[in-house]
């Protein structure tokens, strides 16, 4: 298991959490650099450096990204982007940073019959967004969850409760090189990352879609239930996102509501918007390069 020391990345995304959710909450208001940087103790220059270091841009431009007015626009720009997706397969459009995800279903039915002789490896460690805790097994990497480091125990006991008759061990160095990889990009890119899906029929046919979302789009979950052709089951797209436990690989974070609000997340609406902001951000910095 990673140390319980927070380290400096950690230390800045949870100013960085702090401002997005002032943000989000205040966005109407116009805060200034000033109004932001108080609200998370911290001087404007001070503020201004670890936001740009961490987004890429300002706090400012950031801003941009948090409204319902600019999520309504990629909306309206990626009503379709599940389809086109669909055609394109699902290694070519499920790349992030370069880096792309095959996966392997087990139904419950392989679930219970497998659980009991699974090894189970894991770790805690430092991402862009908080700490992660990073599970594996041999057949793929089985979960990805964010929590703070005083939640790590009850973390573990959610990892053993999805895997009861699974064996857990500590294994840091193991998933701290994918989690670099995941994070910080990599040589070997070219090189897929398996996941180990582990729900109903419909929560991984849901999964499947949210796999195909590219970075720096977002859709709604009704565009996702018309792409499984369930137009009514916007709800159930809901609780099958809601059960993901494997989140940015399965961006769910790219699910919105349809009026271009963010919606709920499992980890919290201010990583949601963290995430969603910072993809729109990269994206941005690439048609600029």
């Amino acid at each position: 298991m990673a140390s319980t020391h927070t380290s400096q990345a950690e230390l800045d995304y949870a100013r960085v959490e702090q401002a997005i959710a002032f943000i989000a909450a205040n966005y109407t208001q116009h805060p200034t650099l000033e109004d932001i940087a108080a609200h998370v103790h911290v001087s404007p220059f001070h503020f201004n450096r670890l936001f740009t270091r961490w987004a890429g841009i300002s706090p400012q431009r950031f801003t941009r990204f948090l409204t319902k007015e600019y999520a309504k626009q990629v909306l309206a720009e990626s009503g379709s982007v599940l389809d086109a997706t669909y055609q394109a397969g699902l290694s070519g459009a499920s790349r992030l940073h370069d880096l792309f995800v095959t996966y392997e279903a087990m139904t419950p039915a392989e679930y219970k019959e497998q659980a009991a002789g699974m090894q189970l490896v894991y770790g805690f460690h430092a991402t862009p967004f908080g700490e992660c805790l990073l599970s594996l097994t041999e057949r793929g990497i089985c979960g990805l969850t964010f929590q703070d480091a005083s939640e790590r125990e009850p973390a573990l006991s959610q990892l053993r409760a999805a895997w009861p008759g699974a064996t857990l061990l500590p294994d840091a160095t193991k998933t701290g090189a994918i989690v670099t990889q995941l994070f910080a990009g990599a040589a070997d890119a070219a090189k897929p990352f398996n996941l180990l899906l582990k729900g109903t029929n419909f929560q991984i046919k849901v999964w499947e879609a949210l796999l195909r979302i590219p970075a720096g789009a977002m859709v709604s979950y009704r565009d996702v239930a018309v792409a499984l052709g369930q137009p009514n089951a916007s709800q159930a797209v809901g609780g099958a996102i809601g059960a993901n436990a494997i989140g940015y690989l399965i961006p769910c974070h790219r699910v919105i509501q349809q009026h271009g609000g963010p919606g709920g997340y499992r980890w919290g609406s201010a990583r949601k918007q963290a995430l969603l902001g910072w993809e729109a951000t990269q994206a941005k910095l690439q048609l600029m390069s």
